[in-house]
């Protein structure tokens, strides 16, 4: 039987690569996009991205919670950020698996953009009032846009 999902392989930005850290520490993010905000995952916790998914609708749960994703036998929740965020969903989306210490979760987005490595120390810290707490740091990218580090850890444990 053929597996019906598409895995990408996703390429780096050689020129977000450049900039190096004093400390030689470098951290390599895949960037989406979810309700035009840009996000970025540690690259640590990401296991693949699939197009073609279909997802089974649970009962009793909080409305960004879309149900579960049967990939290849293993059971896996799917979080919408979108509805996370308290914004709409979208029917058209990309889900990212995420391996968090041993918890494999989706999280659903509209688009995945692609993967840089950026230097630790030139990682802001997330505002104060970030109410979501889903964001654990913000970074600057060379077209004047904001990447939100999405802190998987919360994600899972929230």
């Amino acid at each position: 039987m053929l597996d019906e999902t598409m895995i990408f392989a996703i390429q780096e930005d050689p020129r977000e690569a450049e900039e190096q850290s004093p400390d030689g520490e470098m951290m390599q993010f895949l960037i989406f996009k979810s309700d035009d905000l840009l996000f970025g995952a540690n690259v640590e916790y990401v296991v693949e991205i699939i197009t073609n998914h279909v997802i089974t609708t649970l009962p009793m749960v909080p409305n960004y919670v879309r149900g579960i994703l049967n990939l290849r036998g293993q059971i896996i929740p799917v979080i919408d950020i979108r509805l996370r965020l308290g914004k709409p969903c979208q029917e058209d989306s990309i889900a990212i698996v995420l391996n968090v210490n041993g918890t494999q979760i989706g999280i659903l987005v509209d688009s995945v953009a692609q993967m840089i490595s950026i230097p630790k120390d030139h990682i802001l810290p997330a505002p104060a009032n970030n109410t979501q707490k889903l964001i654990s740091g913000l970074y600057s990218l060379q077209d004047g846009s904001t990447m939100m580090v999405l802190d998987c850890v919360l994600l899972v444990e929230s």
